[in-house]
């Protein structure tokens, strides 16, 4: 992490902010009735984008000072983003926040805001008590959990910078990393495999995998690949939003050529295969049908043809999909005939536009 420090303008705002975290968190201890929603609004309210007037505050620079928010690169800048920061730079700011967090551990967003606010602090500081690290880092991995299943169901990235953090500068940097208990570092580690698809990370992938802590029954499941996609295979099977699952149907081709075991090629294959028939359990769309299909095709060529020739004879099983794939069928080969004709006609004028000598 930079080294940088806040202007006296930005701190005294963050400041001001930090009190109106105490003063909720204190209402919702003082309010069982009302805890939930307490929790929720400010959960809500420190996931919000920094508004233009906040943001000249938080990142004008006086006297030279540079603050750690200017170096966001991951497009919004949230207030949780500077926030966490801060309370790197001034530990002393997030102590009081913290211990009322900690009396509220077992209340809903609780830990999806000691994620957001505390997962840079967490790294930073010098954590002596074994057991109340083990806590601090559990609650990280479930907050970070949860805040990404809510990226996930909106098909948004809001939550994008507290998953580069973890990737890039926890989960790749042994240092951080072996901060917090073994058992932690597998838990955080099987969670960045669900989400490394969505949060467009597979470049970072083959250095993952060589990352990857040892598990003590690997002799059983495998290496780091096999448990990297038994995680993917089961996220995509929990995917309900279309866009998201699209979206990593794009991104499996990566896959491709990587040495599994026969248990996880075989998980992985019934995976996908499921994604390929219309009806229960999944009820895939048309469209996340034939992106199924491709990557099933992609990843798994050998029995290519005979497993189309099993789909479509159970497909004739269902009379009440005839007329829907019949229509399918006519329109693909209405295109494909139109395609090929404008495709003639375009060839056709690039000769008449040559020039003859």
């Amino acid at each position: 992490m930079p080294q940088a420090s806040f202007t006296p303008r930005s701190s005294a705002y963050l400041d001001a902010l930090t009190q109106e975290i105490e003063k909720k968190l204190q209402r919702a201890l003082a309010s069982p009735s009302l805890r939930r929603n307490l929790l929720q609004e400010l959960f809500t309210d420190i996931a919000l984008e920094i508004d233009e007037r906040a943001k000249d505050i938080i990142l004008s620079p006086e006297d030279d000072a540079i603050s750690p928010a200017e170096d966001c690169n991951y497009g919004q800048l949230c207030f949780h983003d500077v926030l966490a920061d801060y309370y790197v730079w001034v530990p002393e700011s997030g102590k009081r926040i913290l211990d009322l967090i900690v009396q509220l551990w077992s209340q809903s967003f609780a830990s999806h805001i000691f994620a957001l606010l505390f997962h840079k602090w967490l790294f930073e500081v010098q954590l002596d008590n074994s057991e109340v690290l083990l806590r601090f880092s559990s609650a990280l991995v479930q907050g970070a959990t949860n805040v990404f299943w809510i990226d996930i169901q909106s098909n948004t990235r809001r939550f994008e910078s507290l998953f580069l953090y973890l990737l890039e500068d926890v989960a790749l940097e042994p240092t951080r990393l072996n901060k917090i208990p073994v058992q932690v570092q597998r838990d955080l580690y099987l969670l960045l495999s669900r989400f490394i698809f969505f949060y467009n990370s597979v470049d970072k992938l083959e250095s993952f995998l060589r990352h990857f802590p040892v598990f003590p029954n690997a002799f059983l499941v495998g290496g780091p690949a096999d448990f990297f996609v038994i995680e993917l295979a089961d996220q995509l099977q929990k995917l309900k939003v279309e866009p998201v699952l699209l979206h990593y149907f794009s991104h499996i081709k990566v896959l491709q050529g990587m040495e599994l075991r026969m248990a996880t090629s075989t998980r992985l294959k019934t995976c996908l295969y499921s994604f390929t028939s219309p009806g229960g359990p999944m009820y895939p769309t048309r469209v996340v049908r034939h992106a199924a299909w491709d990557a099933l095709d992609l990843l798994f060529p050998v029995g290519q043809y005979p497993r189309h020739l099993i789909s479509l004879f159970f497909r004739l099983l269902y009379p009440w999909y005839w007329p829907s794939s019949c229509w399918n069928f006519v329109m693909d080969c209405i295109k494909a005939v139109l395609y090929s004709l404008l495709g003639l006609i375009y060839s056709s004028l690039e000769k008449l536009k040559k020039p003859k000598f």
